[in-house]
Protein backbone atom coordinates (compact mmCIF):
# COMPACT_ATOMS: atom_id res chain seq x y z
CA UNK A 1 0.00 0.00 0.00
CA UNK A 2 1.50 3.32 -1.08
CA UNK A 3 0.15 6.68 0.06
CA UNK A 4 -0.17 9.41 -2.60
CA UNK A 5 2.97 11.56 -2.93
CA UNK A 6 1.08 14.81 -2.35
CA UNK A 7 -0.43 13.46 0.86
CA UNK A 8 2.95 12.40 2.21
CA UNK A 9 4.49 15.80 1.40
CA UNK A 10 1.66 17.65 3.18
CA UNK A 11 1.90 15.42 6.23
CA UNK A 12 5.68 15.80 6.35
CA UNK A 13 5.37 19.61 6.24
CA UNK A 14 2.77 19.56 9.01
CA UNK A 15 4.85 17.26 11.20
CA UNK A 16 7.98 19.37 10.64
CA UNK A 17 6.12 22.59 11.46
CA UNK A 18 4.61 21.14 14.62
CA UNK A 19 8.01 19.85 15.74
CA UNK A 20 9.61 23.27 15.21
CA UNK A 21 6.85 24.95 17.20
CA UNK A 22 7.34 22.54 20.11
CA UNK A 23 11.13 23.04 20.07
CA UNK A 24 10.68 26.81 19.94
CA UNK A 25 8.28 26.71 22.90
CA UNK A 26 10.70 24.60 24.97
CA UNK A 27 13.74 26.77 24.24
CA UNK A 28 11.94 30.02 25.09
CA UNK A 29 10.09 28.75 28.16
CA UNK A 30 12.61 30.28 30.59
CA UNK A 31 12.34 33.75 29.07
CA UNK A 32 9.79 36.41 29.98
CA UNK A 33 6.62 35.52 28.06
CA UNK A 34 5.87 37.82 25.16
CA UNK A 35 2.13 38.00 24.24
CA UNK A 36 2.94 38.43 20.55
CA UNK A 37 5.25 35.40 20.57
CA UNK A 38 2.67 33.30 22.39
CA UNK A 39 0.03 34.19 19.82
CA UNK A 40 2.46 33.27 17.04
CA UNK A 41 3.15 29.91 18.71
CA UNK A 42 -0.57 29.14 18.94
CA UNK A 43 -1.24 30.10 15.32
CA UNK A 44 1.77 28.15 14.09
CA UNK A 45 0.70 25.03 15.99
CA UNK A 46 -2.83 25.30 14.60
CA UNK A 47 -1.52 25.61 11.04
CA UNK A 48 0.76 22.58 11.51
CA UNK A 49 -2.14 20.48 12.84
CA UNK A 50 -4.32 21.61 9.92
CA UNK A 51 -1.65 20.48 7.48
CA UNK A 52 -1.60 17.05 9.10
CA UNK A 53 -5.40 16.83 8.85
CA UNK A 54 -5.34 17.91 5.18
CA UNK A 55 -2.82 15.17 4.44
CA UNK A 56 -4.98 12.53 6.13
CA UNK A 57 -8.14 13.73 4.37
CA UNK A 58 -6.29 13.67 1.05
CA UNK A 59 -5.83 9.93 1.44
CA UNK A 60 -9.60 9.53 1.86
CA UNK A 61 -10.33 11.62 -1.24
CA UNK A 62 -7.74 9.65 -3.20
CA UNK A 63 -7.79 6.14 -1.64
CA UNK A 64 -4.61 4.13 -1.39
CA UNK A 65 -3.99 1.85 -4.33
CA UNK A 66 -3.58 -1.75 -3.24
CA UNK A 67 -0.67 -3.66 -4.69
CA UNK A 68 -1.51 -6.33 -7.20
CA UNK A 69 -1.44 -9.87 -5.94
CA UNK A 70 0.83 -12.15 -8.02
CA UNK A 71 -1.65 -14.67 -9.43
CA UNK A 72 -0.43 -18.02 -10.68
CA UNK A 73 -1.87 -18.95 -14.06
CA UNK A 74 -1.74 -18.33 -17.78
CA UNK A 75 -3.73 -16.09 -20.09
CA UNK A 76 -6.48 -18.10 -21.78
CA UNK A 77 -9.88 -18.02 -23.44
CA UNK A 78 -12.43 -20.86 -23.27
CA UNK A 79 -15.74 -20.56 -25.07
CA UNK A 80 -18.57 -23.09 -25.10
CA UNK A 81 -18.96 -24.53 -28.60
CA UNK A 82 -22.33 -24.60 -30.29
CA UNK A 83 -23.33 -21.05 -29.36
CA UNK A 84 -24.85 -18.78 -31.96
CA UNK A 85 -22.39 -16.37 -33.59
CA UNK A 86 -24.23 -13.39 -32.10
CA UNK A 87 -24.03 -14.80 -28.57
CA UNK A 88 -20.36 -15.75 -29.04
CA UNK A 89 -19.53 -12.22 -30.14
CA UNK A 90 -21.45 -10.76 -27.19
CA UNK A 91 -19.59 -12.95 -24.70
CA UNK A 92 -16.24 -12.20 -26.30
CA UNK A 93 -16.88 -8.45 -26.48
CA UNK A 94 -18.17 -8.18 -22.92
CA UNK A 95 -15.31 -10.18 -21.42
CA UNK A 96 -12.80 -8.08 -23.37
CA UNK A 97 -14.24 -4.88 -21.94
CA UNK A 98 -14.25 -6.25 -18.40
CA UNK A 99 -10.62 -7.35 -18.63
CA UNK A 100 -9.37 -4.12 -20.20
CA UNK A 101 -11.58 -1.43 -18.63
CA UNK A 102 -11.77 -2.77 -15.07
CA UNK A 103 -9.19 -4.25 -12.65
CA UNK A 104 -10.45 -7.75 -13.43
CA UNK A 105 -8.02 -10.65 -13.76
CA UNK A 106 -10.49 -13.32 -14.88
CA UNK A 107 -14.10 -13.67 -16.01
CA UNK A 108 -16.39 -16.69 -15.88
CA UNK A 109 -19.95 -16.92 -17.22
CA UNK A 110 -22.25 -19.69 -16.00
CA UNK A 111 -25.66 -20.48 -17.42
CA UNK A 112 -27.72 -23.34 -16.05
CA UNK A 113 -24.62 -24.84 -14.41
CA UNK A 114 -22.70 -24.81 -17.71
CA UNK A 115 -19.57 -22.75 -18.24
CA UNK A 116 -20.18 -20.69 -21.36
CA UNK A 117 -17.09 -18.51 -21.07
CA UNK A 118 -13.84 -18.50 -19.14
CA UNK A 119 -11.30 -15.82 -19.90
CA UNK A 120 -8.31 -14.00 -18.45
CA UNK A 121 -5.85 -15.61 -16.06
CA UNK A 122 -6.79 -19.29 -15.92
CA UNK A 123 -5.59 -21.80 -13.30
CA UNK A 124 -3.16 -24.55 -14.17
CA UNK A 125 -5.96 -27.11 -14.38
CA UNK A 126 -8.42 -25.02 -16.37
CA UNK A 127 -10.37 -28.14 -17.31
CA UNK A 128 -11.67 -28.43 -13.74
CA UNK A 129 -15.24 -27.07 -13.78
CA UNK A 130 -16.34 -24.36 -11.41
CA UNK A 131 -19.04 -25.62 -9.05
CA UNK A 132 -21.27 -22.95 -7.46
CA UNK A 133 -21.83 -23.30 -3.72
CA UNK A 134 -23.41 -21.33 -0.89
CA UNK A 135 -22.35 -17.81 -1.89
CA UNK A 136 -23.43 -18.24 -5.50
CA UNK A 137 -26.72 -19.77 -4.36
CA UNK A 138 -27.36 -16.78 -2.09
CA UNK A 139 -26.61 -14.43 -4.97
CA UNK A 140 -29.16 -16.16 -7.22
CA UNK A 141 -31.75 -16.29 -4.44
CA UNK A 142 -31.38 -12.60 -3.66
CA UNK A 143 -31.11 -11.47 -7.28
CA UNK A 144 -28.37 -9.00 -6.38
CA UNK A 145 -24.61 -8.93 -6.84
CA UNK A 146 -22.36 -10.00 -3.99
CA UNK A 147 -19.01 -8.22 -3.82
CA UNK A 148 -16.34 -9.99 -1.77
CA UNK A 149 -13.90 -7.09 -1.47
CA UNK A 150 -11.24 -9.08 0.42
CA UNK A 151 -11.65 -12.81 -0.02
CA UNK A 152 -9.38 -13.59 2.92
CA UNK A 153 -12.06 -12.30 5.31
CA UNK A 154 -14.82 -14.65 4.14
CA UNK A 155 -15.16 -18.22 5.45
CA UNK A 156 -16.62 -19.49 2.17
CA UNK A 157 -13.64 -18.43 0.04
CA UNK A 158 -12.84 -22.06 -0.85
CA UNK A 159 -15.82 -21.89 -3.20
CA UNK A 160 -13.76 -19.78 -5.62
CA UNK A 161 -10.55 -21.81 -5.59
CA UNK A 162 -11.55 -23.45 -8.89
CA UNK A 163 -12.04 -19.99 -10.42
CA UNK A 164 -8.42 -19.04 -9.73
CA UNK A 165 -6.40 -19.87 -6.60
CA UNK A 166 -5.30 -16.89 -4.55
CA UNK A 167 -7.82 -14.39 -5.88
CA UNK A 168 -7.94 -11.36 -3.54
CA UNK A 169 -11.42 -10.13 -4.58
CA UNK A 170 -14.46 -11.63 -6.32
CA UNK A 171 -17.76 -10.22 -7.56
CA UNK A 172 -20.70 -12.59 -8.12
CA UNK A 173 -23.31 -11.06 -10.43
CA UNK A 174 -26.57 -12.92 -11.23
CA UNK A 175 -27.81 -13.31 -14.80
CA UNK A 176 -31.53 -13.46 -14.24
CA UNK A 177 -32.30 -16.46 -12.06
CA UNK A 178 -30.34 -19.11 -13.96
CA UNK A 179 -26.86 -17.76 -14.54
CA UNK A 180 -23.89 -16.00 -12.99
CA UNK A 181 -20.99 -13.81 -13.98
CA UNK A 182 -17.94 -14.19 -11.76
CA UNK A 183 -15.30 -11.49 -11.82
CA UNK A 184 -11.95 -11.95 -10.09
CA UNK A 185 -9.86 -8.89 -9.25
CA UNK A 186 -6.14 -8.27 -9.10
CA UNK A 187 -6.17 -6.71 -5.62
CA UNK A 188 -8.47 -6.27 -2.59
CA UNK A 189 -11.19 -3.61 -2.93
CA UNK A 190 -10.21 -3.01 -6.54
CA UNK A 191 -13.69 -2.75 -8.07
CA UNK A 192 -15.37 0.66 -8.04
CA UNK A 193 -19.08 1.41 -8.10
CA UNK A 194 -18.88 2.18 -11.80
CA UNK A 195 -17.29 -1.23 -12.43
CA UNK A 196 -20.14 -2.94 -10.58
CA UNK A 197 -22.74 -0.87 -12.42
CA UNK A 198 -21.19 -1.79 -15.79
CA UNK A 199 -21.14 -5.48 -14.81
CA UNK A 200 -24.79 -5.36 -13.79
CA UNK A 201 -25.76 -3.77 -17.10
CA UNK A 202 -23.92 -6.40 -19.10
CA UNK A 203 -25.55 -9.17 -17.03
CA UNK A 204 -28.99 -7.80 -17.88
CA UNK A 205 -28.05 -7.76 -21.54
CA UNK A 206 -26.83 -11.35 -21.31
CA UNK A 207 -30.04 -12.40 -19.58
CA UNK A 208 -32.03 -11.27 -22.63
CA UNK A 209 -29.71 -13.03 -25.08
CA UNK A 210 -29.45 -16.23 -23.05
CA UNK A 211 -33.18 -16.29 -22.44
CA UNK A 212 -33.62 -17.25 -26.09
CA UNK A 213 -31.89 -20.56 -25.31
CA UNK A 214 -34.94 -21.59 -23.29
CA UNK A 215 -37.26 -21.15 -26.25
CA UNK A 216 -38.55 -24.29 -28.01
CA UNK A 217 -36.10 -25.65 -30.52
CA UNK A 218 -33.22 -23.64 -29.13
CA UNK A 219 -31.52 -26.65 -27.53
CA UNK A 220 -29.67 -27.29 -30.78
CA UNK A 221 -27.60 -24.18 -30.17
CA UNK A 222 -25.60 -26.14 -27.62
CA UNK A 223 -23.55 -29.24 -28.30
CA UNK A 224 -23.93 -31.66 -25.42
CA UNK A 225 -20.81 -33.37 -24.17
CA UNK A 226 -18.42 -31.31 -26.28
CA UNK A 227 -15.17 -29.93 -24.96
CA UNK A 228 -14.75 -26.16 -24.56
CA UNK A 229 -12.70 -24.26 -27.09
CA UNK A 230 -9.49 -23.14 -25.43
CA UNK A 231 -6.52 -21.02 -26.30
CA UNK A 232 -6.59 -17.26 -26.80
CA UNK A 233 -6.07 -17.09 -30.56
CA UNK A 234 -8.29 -20.00 -31.63
CA UNK A 235 -11.17 -19.12 -29.34
CA UNK A 236 -11.08 -15.47 -30.31
CA UNK A 237 -11.08 -16.40 -33.97
CA UNK A 238 -14.13 -18.59 -33.39
CA UNK A 239 -15.89 -15.65 -31.73
CA UNK A 240 -14.88 -13.21 -34.44
CA UNK A 241 -12.81 -10.93 -32.19
CA UNK A 242 -9.18 -10.59 -31.26
CA UNK A 243 -8.10 -11.44 -27.69
CA UNK A 244 -7.18 -8.54 -25.36
CA UNK A 245 -3.54 -7.92 -24.47
CA UNK A 246 -2.31 -9.97 -21.54
CA UNK A 247 -2.52 -7.94 -18.29
CA UNK A 248 0.64 -7.44 -16.28
CA UNK A 249 0.98 -10.05 -13.58
CA UNK A 250 1.93 -8.61 -10.22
Amino acid sequence: MRAPVVSRVIQACGAAGLTLMVVNALTTAAEVPDPALERADVLGSILAVLLLLVGLLWERVQPLEADRVPLVGAEGFQLEPGLTPALSRELAWGSTMLLTATPAACVLVLWRERTLLRRGILPGDASEPFRPAAICARCLAGGRAISLVDLRLYPGREEFTALLPGLPAVVVQPIGSEGLVLLGGWSPRCFSRSDLAWLEGWARRLAEDLGAVAEPGAEARFTAGSEPVSGGASAAAAAGVSPPPAPENG
